[in-house]
């Protein structure tokens, strides 16, 4: 399981301009997802990232409750994800899958 201190510093190198109370709960989410507790410092920092940006900013949950399926609710808030990564001084771009 990477250590906290090392998300963290994987999380300030991706997301530069992360407001501190999502920056936290960010390294929470990374911490506490049994699916990363192998992940690299670097990939659970990313991918709690694009999880928490996609259920906390977009409709993607209220997508999924309408019953569209995960791809096609991930297409109709892709541009409002990239647009807020990018708003934390995100480079990476989002794969197709995420």
């Amino acid at each position: 399981m990477p250590s906290r201190s090392a998300v963290a510093s994987a999380l300030r190198h991706l997301a530069p301009h992360l407001p501190a109370h999502e920056f936290a709960a960010v390294v929470d989410h990374a911490r506490d997802s049994p699916g990363l507790r192998v992940a690299s410092p670097e990939n659970a920092a990313w991918l709690s990232l694009v999880a928490y940006a996609r259920h906390t900013f977009t409709d993607y949950d209220a997508l999924l409750a309408q019953g569209y399926d995960r791809d096609s609710a991930r297409f109709f808030v892709a541009d409002e994800r990239a647009a807020l990564l990018a708003g934390w001084g995100v480079q990476r771009k989002l794969g197709e899958r995420e």
